[in-house]
């Protein structure tokens, strides 16, 4: 989306961010296999932030590969435990997860359906904060609490993750609208669920729409380049 600013007379571009969450899939190899095609057909773009959240076991070889590659996407993680470090059997703290990401996903719906409560993703929303990780905090709608100093919120109704129908660009402009003024904090907004080069630009098209969070089609290469490109 861009708007003529008559005062400087040029062309500005709205900030968006585009976050891949890869969820349970991808091993190592594959991993790296999908950087290897994905470069072969992203163009960077000022205006857009990629973050790419793999699979933990994945994102210390994900980080190096960008890195080496001077490719321009950011890493994240799908979660983070709400403790430090310590004795906590197979939780992965913020601290860990900083040496190689730079945001990290919080309450996602999946999460919250396994348990998390609102009081244990403003813990991990603290934890990210203390360990310099941008939290990405995932709602189901405009009533669910921001954690204090969350920037990002990622709006994804339930009953449109992985399902093919997602929720149309008015009412998730309306949310947005909503989460806005209810959070003086918040500067964005993505959209989330089953989000296609398609339907993309519907979404970011709108003031308050800044980006979305994308699941499934941001296993594929291509089409993942694609959604990127359609904004």
């Amino acid at each position: 989306m861009c708007c003529y600013n008559w005062n400087n007379l040029h062309f500005t571009m709205k900030d968006l961010y585009i976050v891949g969450n890869w969820k349970e899939n991808k091993t190592v190899d594959e991993a790296i296999s999908f950087l290897s095609e994905f470069t072969k057909t992203y163009e960077a773009r000022p205006n857009i932030k990629v973050i790419m959240c793999p699979a933990y076991l994945a994102v210390p070889q994900v980080s190096a590969f960008v890195k080496s590659n001077n490719l321009q996407v950011e890493v994240g993680v799908q979660d983070v435990s709400k403790f430090s470090e310590g004795a906590h059997t197979a939780e992965v703290s913020a601290y860990e997860a900083s040496e190689f990401a730079n945001f990290s996903i919080i309450g996602h719906s999946e999460r919250r359906s396994r348990g998390d409560t609102d009081d244990d993703v403003k813990t991990k929303v603290e934890m990210a904060i203390k360990n310099n990780l941008e939290p990405i905090v995932c709602v189901i709608n405009e009533n669910v609490p921001v954690p204090q100093g969350t920037k990002i919120i990622a709006y994804e109704p339930v009953e449109a993750i992985g399902t093919g129908n997602p929720d149309t660009p008015e009412n998730a402009e309306s949310i947005a609208s909503s989460i806005k003024s209810k959070n003086s904090q918040v500067q964005y907004i993505l959209y989330g669920g089953s989000v296609t080069s398609e339907n993309v630009r519907s979404f970011t098209e709108k003031e308050n729409i800044d980006g979305v969070l994308v699941g499934g089609a941001s296993l594929d290469p291509k089409a993942f380049s694609s959604i990127i490109k359609a904004c």
